[in-house]
């Protein structure tokens, strides 16, 4: 019952973020140090989630519907698994 309403709150909030987020101005040229390509920059948060499931296969709104702390969890494992060379691992 907890869990269920944890979810629930963290989900209301999760469509306000979303929601204010629209209006926000991001300075995305460059994120720690990586630069942003233009395209990336120009997309809506719901359009980034889109092409990381299009790019991975994934089923529509399947990374949208993932909370944040699960989307983190996620690129993480596909950095360690893709032996990303921005930085080395511990």
């Amino acid at each position: 019952m907890i869990q269920w309403l944890l979810r629930g709150t963290i989900s209301v909030m999760g469509r306000v973020y979303v929601f204010m987020d629209k209006f926000l101005k991001h300075d995305a040229g460059n994120v720690l140090g990586t630069t942003i390509d233009i395209d990336f920059q120009n997309m809506s948060r719901k359009e980034l989630c889109n092409y990381v499931e299009n790019k991975f296969g994934w089923e529509q709104h399947a990374f949208w519907d993932l909370e944040s702390t699960q989307k983190i969890r996620i690129c993480c494992q596909i950095a360690r698994n893709n032996k990303f060379s921005l930085g080395e691992e511990e």
